[in-house]
């Protein structure tokens, strides 16, 4: 369906070449200070026409917040938000030849399927367009985790084809056991990731060998992959709700929501399979500090925190406080420029040459729509054990 979520509850709307997109958030808490200045960055990593490797598509992405906030400030009641759709092209799509082909790797067919009706320009309901309202939600969310929390979530681009930022190598068959990478995690921020565009990929080296890779295949009108790797750093523990709501899966929900995903990866990930348990399991220490109390009556529990960190952060599907990170593989662009062999609709085969503007490779404009996935993951986790821990607030404290 079209809402994520269960006590942040996002519901978005719109289609690739309708008058507007957008997105319904309920469940924000009130008296939150939220203005579209909070929004219109993330709104803005994630248009368009932002270089010659992305799509030259001109839309500005202008959200503009519909309800839910007075004087700039949330009410707790539903937030509204849209984003006009100001360059449509549909007669890019509207032609006889397209109108007779489902295109390859696209949802035409299986919406025409499942609905018996389809879009008859772009991709309708599964075009990345329809993640404008993810990425307006999400920044609301991360607004909240930031103030109450100090959460901070950075994503960027860790391959592109074969060229990776950190290759797997036999002595590190996954990047959760190379100190380089962890070293990554702990400092990238926004600024490091953007200042290494069009790819964003948080090493100048790795993001021109990426850069040109990509160049590659728009020159010959084809598409290449890619993957975004996400930390979420000051996750508060205690996140996720077993059994079938651990945090990793409702993150591998949230991201291989997104469209053109393919794969998730979690902490170690594959490469992890690779490792013996000797060097995968991650042994506890003490913390350096403890934590604040859980309750005004109550003493601060004592802290333990893992010596690494190839779990990812969550452990029996929930947070142990330790960075969350996670990887999202996303699959070439399904519309080239090249003819392709294809049948029609009419079961007739044929040649298809797609029309349109699109991205030669989605991972560098992917980035802040995994950023925002995560936002609204944590957030719902978030609220979810708020609610537990004021329950549980209000007992006698039991005998242990």
């Amino acid at each position: 369906m079209s809402t994520f979520g269960s006590h942040f509850r996002v519901t978005t709307y719109g289609e690739s070449h309708c008058r507007s997109v957008g997105c319904i958030v309920d469940g924000c808490p009130p008296g939150m200070e939220l203005s579209e200045a909070d929004i219109q960055p993330q709104m803005t990593r994630r248009r368009p026409g932002q270089s010659a490797i992305a799509t030259p598509r001109d839309e500005k992405d202008r959200v503009e917040i519909q309800s839910g906030t007075e004087f700039g400030v949330t009410l707790g009641t539903p937030i509204g938000m849209r984003v006009l759709n100001e360059n449509q092209r549909p007669k890019d799509y509207g032609n006889a030849t397209m109108d007779m082909y489902p295109r390859p790797s696209h949802a035409d067919w299986t919406y025409l399927e499942k609905y018996g009706v389809k879009a008859s320009s772009g991709g309708g309901r599964s075009s990345a367009r329809e993640t404008i309202g993810r990425v307006a939600a999400g920044a609301i969310a991360e607004k909240y985790l930031g103030l109450a929390y100090g959460v901070e979530i950075v994503a960027f681009v860790s391959s592109v084809g074969r060229e990776f930022l950190f290759p797997p190598t036999a002595t590190h068959p996954t990047a959760a056991t190379n100190p380089e990478f962890l070293a990554l995690l702990a400092t990238v921020d926004r600024a490091t990731v953007d200042a290494h565009q069009p790819v964003r990929c948080p090493s100048g080296e790795a993001a021109a060998r990426m850069e040109r890779l990509v160049g590659e295949f728009r020159d010959r009108q084809d598409s290449i992959g890619g993957t975004v790797t996400c930390v979420v750093r000051n996750v508060p523990s205690g996140l996720g709700e077993p059994c079938f709501d651990k945090l990793e899966a409702l993150l591998a929900h949230a991201m291989l929501s997104i469209p053109a995903t393919k794969a998730f990866e979690l902490g170690s990930g594959f490469g992890g399979c690779q490792i013996p348990g000797s060097v995968h399991n991650d042994p506890f220490v003490k913390a350096a500090a403890a934590p604040p109390p859980t309750n005004a009556s109550g003493p601060p529990r004592p802290r333990l925190t893992t010596k690494t960190n190839n779990s990812g952060g969550i452990q029996g599907g929930i947070t142990n406080g330790e960075p969350v990170y996670f990887t999202v593989g996303f699959k070439p662009p399904a519309t080239i420029g090249q003819a392709q062999h294809t049948a029609r609709y009419d079961e007739e085969d044929g040649v298809l040459e797609a029309k349109g503007r699109h991205d030669p490779c989605v991972v560098p404009r992917a980035v802040p729509i995994v950023e925002s996935m995560a936002a609204l993951v944590i957030m719902d986790a978030v609220l979810a054990q708020q609610a537990r821990e004021r329950a549980r607030s209000l007992l006698p404290r039991a005998e242990t």
